[in-house]
């Protein structure tokens, strides 16, 4: 008598769920859906290792070697076959305290930018947020028309504006020698870097503000309003802590780029006003002394990353605060 082949026991019978056309479906449709989010992920990550992770390496990994004879980078293997790898450029930034003073001559411009623009751009945000759709985009069109314009030019022009001849320079120290006060050099100086660094990051700020303030609902103002609040009480108490987190973004935006800018200082400023990211520049292309201009980078990347973690958890514990 021939044995026949079990049958399968059905799936009921052990217990267990046959899978719905919809599982099915949603199982079919994973493996596209993981395809899908490398293809789209794929170029930009791409692009970070290639651009930013690469380049983040060669310049540690230059860090820790010798300046040659005429600049650059010295033979990684010296003549006597030995691997040439040091932390002399490091000590160096650590002992000689004129470097630690730059960055924070750097952080202090930095500051003082991010804080003008702040000043500067919470009004002028308010007011593009609460105008009519009519001339909402006119207004936003104003805000980013400088971007249009080389960013040298604007710099350039900043020059004839400060310059010793111009209009503005006159009526500053004509004032000034009314209270019997000696002129006042515009140009080439710590003003000047500020004022234009001002300028050029204005932008920044406002932007992230208004896309925040847009979002507000008046009625949270009618409701303080009908409360018995008033305008400025309605401001700190309402309006401001819901900026928040419009004021972190556009804070960050201005703070990072401002500490190592270097074209603003270098054209506008004099010989005290040389930032972090003109001793880098030096560094590279004067002295040619690229391991310690390595050191001056990584230290700067370092703290711009430390910047930007502390302002994102500072977004998240406030969101969560007012959640």
């Amino acid at each position: 008598m021939g044995s026949s082949a079990p049958h399968p026991e059905p799936l009921a019978a052990r217990g267990e769920r046959e899978p719905s056309t919809r599982e099915a479906g949603e199982g079919r449709r994973k493996p596209r859906a993981s395809l899908g989010k490398w293809l789209v992920g794929a170029p930009p990550l791409l692009y970070l290792l290639v651009f930013f992770a690469a380049p983040t390496l060669i310049m540690v990994l230059a860090s820790f070697r010798s300046p040659g004879e005429f600049g650059g980078l010295a033979p990684i293997v010296d003549e006597t076959g030995k691997l040439d790898l040091n932390v002399d450029s490091y000590v160096r930034f650590v002992t000689e305290p004129v470097f630690a003073r730059v960055f924070v001559k750097s952080a202090w411009y930095a500051t003082l930018t991010t804080l003008f623009c702040l000043l500067l751009a919470y009004p002028l945000a308010t007011l593009i947020a609460k105008s009519s759709r009519k001339y909402r985009d006119l207004l936003l069109l104003l805000v980013i028309l400088p971007f249009w314009s080389n960013f040298l030019i604007r710099i350039y022009a900043w020059m004839i504006i400060l310059g010793p001849n111009a209009a503005l320079a006159k009526l500053v120290n004509g004032t000034l020698a009314l209270f019997g006060a000696a002129p006042v050099p515009l140009l080439f100086s710590g003003f000047a870097v500020l004022v234009c660094l001002v300028y050029v990051s204005l932008p920044f700020m406002v932007l992230p503000l208004y896309a925040n303030l847009e979002k507000h609902d008046q009625a949270l103002l009618d409701a303080a309003q009908d409360l018995g609040a008033n305008a400025w009480q309605r401001f700190w108490r309402v309006t401001f802590p819901l900026s928040l987190p419009g004021v972190y973004a556009g804070a960050a935006l201005v703070f990072i780029p401002a500490l190592g800018i270097f074209a603003i200082p270098d054209i506008l400023g004099g010989p005290e006003d040389t930032l972090i990211g003109n001793l880098i520049k030096q560094q590279f292309l004067e002295t040619r002394d690229w391991p310690f201009g390595s050191v001056l980078s990584i230290v700067l990347t370092v703290a711009a990353l430390m910047l930007a973690g502390i302002a994102a958890w500072v977004g998240r514990r406030g969101a969560g605060r007012r959640a």
